[in-house]
């Protein structure tokens, strides 16, 4: 029998998807797609579909025709060799073979059918995978430093960590029916792999002298997250020790179950609870939960690498290098997830990585073998040393399979760093994240520049289009990229980048990188060089 919340004694109160998640939790979704799976597509209620995501799984557009999404859960992103081929061949024998890696480390399918489902489950289960709770109003794919282990530049291997965590969280009833969707992010990297500040709840590395002694461990974040009303998680005043991380966490997510909002559900995440308390008031109410812990430590985090790790690279094990891969605009498919499990096994140890910029690593290659690794055909698409635009270029799905999305972004993002490629090199590189929807699964408020799809109307009849936001990064307590005006046809978006681009490369000071740009010049001229260059369009 379901648990009866405070807060379902007002049904009254709540938003739709409240009242169903009171007569059902999540969770029970999964042994009714069993059943749906041998009734058929049609048999399925329409109020299930809202469910389904506790599966993690989603319809594709267009919904009437049956094919469904699945999300597959990676726990900071690592993979062994077995898992890899096991994920390949369900996505031969049910998804068209194609295989799309997600911001959040997570791998996703596309082109499922209800009746692939059991099957699927069977065999990710087999492997230690599942898709449960990839999605809906639960914690979701825990992200993290994708080199944890092997990263000279972490203080403690937080594997085991993102291991207590999920079995804690993962297909458990206290925590099955949040507010709304839950995202965690925990590493140890001084580099902020995991985009600490825009998940919901974060643990970024710190030290403290406690007792006489310097103690490594985490300082706490939380309320970040992205969607169509962005906010950059706030430091709680407070350090743990690695061993406190899992209590931690079932007491901030306690706080979110229990006073998390339940009306609309546009406002029911946890970044508007912290908004409306403040990080003060949110400590209070967790330390009345859990206790006392002392304040904040030392900060260790120095910089922000955006998750990107193409090249060759020393491990902290002596003898030992990574190889980051890059796969354009994260999308990839089952032959070649066949060919990388094969590498990891010739040459590594069994082991992929994949990151939160849609990309793979391929860790403990001895550095007598990397050069051989360097001349296996599959990295010559899955290139270790990709062009500037290409290796720094990150997308959602889309409107080819999503249904919130209004645009196409990953063919257009990949011709468009293609085309800079050919046009232009910089110094530095520029981070181009685009997204079909405000739902900002792409990630485009943290890009240096950010590409937001829609439509507009023109002589000719609706068109896709998109606005531009500058400036976006995660350094510190982290910036917003800021909307620029004006609306650019998807078919100018590559010449306008140009341009726009070329106004950066002409104006900036040695080595300065786009955000230094950004934050020297100021929005306004850039405005009105964006201008001048839309002027342009419109006239020709």
């Amino acid at each position: 029998m379901q648990k009866q919340w405070e807060w379902a004694k007002q049904p009254e109160k709540l938003n739709d998807v409240e009242k169903l998640k009171i007569q059902k939790d999540g969770l029970d979704i999964i042994e009714d797609i069993q059943q749906y799976a041998k009734t058929g597509f049609e048999s399925i209620p329409a109020e299930a579909f809202t469910l389904f995501k506790w599966a993690g799984v989603y319809q594709q557009k267009p919904k009437e025709d049956g094919y469904f999404m699945m999300r597959v859960r990676i726990p900071g992103g690592e993979l062994s060799s077995q898992q890899l081929r096991t994920i390949a061949k369900i996505g031969t024998l049910y998804g068209r073979d194609l295989i799309d890696i997600t911001t959040r480390q997570a791998l996703q399918y596309h082109w499922l059918k209800i009746e692939d489902m059991p099957d699927i489950f069977n065999r990710l289960a087999e492997v230690g995978l599942c898709s449960f709770e990839a999605c809906g109003d639960c914690p979701r794919q825990i992200v993290g430093n994708p080199l944890a282990g092997i990263d000279g530049h972490e203080l403690i291997d937080t594997r085991p960590i993102v291991d207590q965590l999920e079995k804690t969280f993962l297909m458990n009833r206290e925590f099955s029916n949040l507010p709304r969707k839950y995202k965690i992010s925990i590493s140890s990297s001084m580099y902020n792999p995991g985009n600490a500040q825009i998940n919901d709840l974060a643990f970024t590395p710190a030290v403290k002298v406690l007792d006489g002694e310097e103690v490594l461990g985490f300082h706490v974040w939380v309320g970040g997250g992205l969607s169509n009303r962005p906010h950059l998680a706030k430091q709680l005043d407070m350090f743990i020790r690695p061993e406190q991380v899992v209590d931690v966490a079932v007491g901030v997510t306690t706080v979110f179950r229990d006073n998390g909002y339940r009306e609309k559900r546009h406002k029911s995440r946890l970044k508007f609870l912290v908004a409306d308390w403040g990080a003060e008031k949110f400590l209070q109410v967790l330390t009345e939960l859990i206790g006392t812990y002392p304040t904040r430590g030392e900060d260790k985090t120095v910089d922000w690498n955006a998750g990107y790790y193409v090249g060759v690279h020393p491990q902290r094990q002596e003898g030992l290098s990574y190889v980051g891969l890059n796969v354009p605009v994260g999308r990839t498919n089952s032959q070649e997830m066949f060919e990388l499990a094969d590498l990891a096994d010739q040459y590594g140890s069994g082991s992929i990585r994949a990151t939160v910029s849609q990309n793979l690593i391929l860790p403990d290659i001895p550095n007598e073998k990397v050069e051989q690794l360097l001349q296996e055909p599959l990295l010559r698409r899955l290139n270790p040393s990709p062009k500037q635009f290409v290796a720094y270029t990150v997308s959602c799905t889309g409107n080819e399979f999503c249904n919130l999305a209004l645009t196409e972004t990953k063919g257009l993002m990949h011709n468009v760093a293609e085309y800079l490629d050919k046009e232009l090199q910089l110094d530095n590189p520029v981070r181009l994240h685009i997204n079909g929807c405000p739902n900002n699964c792409g990630q485009q408020p943290i890009a240096d520049i950010g590409l937001l799809g829609g439509k507009v109307k023109t002589s000719a009849g609706m068109i896709e289009a998109y606005t531009m936001a500058i400036g976006g990064h995660l350094f510190g307590e982290g910036r917003f990229n800021t909307q620029l005006k004006g609306r650019i046809p998807a078919g100018d978006v590559p010449s306008v980048l140009k341009q726009l681009l070329l106004f950066y490369k002409e104006n900036k000071l040695p080595l300065e990188n786009f955000t230094q740009f950004v934050d020297r010049l100021g929005v306004e001229p850039i405005q009105e060089r964006l201008d001048q260059i839309l002027n342009q369009v419109v006239a020709s």
